[in-house]
């Protein structure tokens, strides 16, 4: 009973035998530790091994694959976190977050075969075009940006479908979808991006404007 009663004073109390000095330090200590620990889960989170290391994912990656994001003339590839993922620390812990819901999903095998994949493919790609809606498809203007002043240097049709969605108060998603994965079909075909002025193929080359 002694050793309980003294363990119980030292958790209410622990300063009493521990110099303050080295309780500062040993909170500093495991507080960097705890930060850093928790970024790097976070960026190893962000890695598209990651993203694809679940099966449910080898049919939007393999889309991916076939898409100009994956391979262009200027080199550059996206990946998956670069348009699911935001950069922004606050809004990319909320997105994490969100994410946690995914699964239970997995768990429940709600898309674990092909064929519930494509059951599920416009709520799956309705929630993410709504996202983007959102913030201003902010994953786009991470990496394509300025592309409405970028008139002079952009094929007649891209700056004419430009400047008609800005003065619309459109942003890149409502024109763009199906730029890296599969558009789902529905029961009046393929969903298409009807209302949405001239834009480029989204088969031509993101950076040959």
């Amino acid at each position: 009973m002694g050793a309980l009663r003294g363990l119980y004073r030292w958790i209410r109390n622990p300063s009493v035998s521990i110099p303050v000095g080295v309780l500062l330090v040993g909170g500093f200590v495991f507080g960097v530790l705890f930060w850093g620990g928790f970024n790097w889960g976070v960026e190893l989170s962000n890695q598209e091994a990651f993203c694809v290391s679940c099966h449910e994912m080898q049919t939007p990656y393999e889309e991916m694959q076939s898409s100009i994001h994956y391979a262009n003339r200027s080199g550059i590839r996206a990946t998956c976190a670069d348009c699911h993922v935001p950069r922004e620390w606050l809004p990319k812990m909320k997105r994490k977050i969100e994410a946690t819901a995914e699964l239970w999903h997995k768990a429940m095998g709600k898309i674990d075969t092909p064929e519930k994949y494509e059951q599920h493919r416009l709520a799956l790609a309705q929630r993410v075009w709504d996202r983007m809606k959102a913030d201003d498809s902010l994953a786009c203007r991470n990496c394509h940006v300025n592309v409405f002043d970028m008139g002079a240097m952009q094929k007649p049709a891209a700056a004419a479908g430009h400047q008609a969605a800005r003065s619309a108060g459109m942003t890149c998603i409502e024109c763009h979808k199906g730029i890296a994965h599969r558009l789902p079909v529905t029961e009046t075909g393929t969903h298409d991006t009807a209302g949405a002025p001239p834009s480029p193929s989204d088969t031509d080359d993101p950076y040959d404007f």
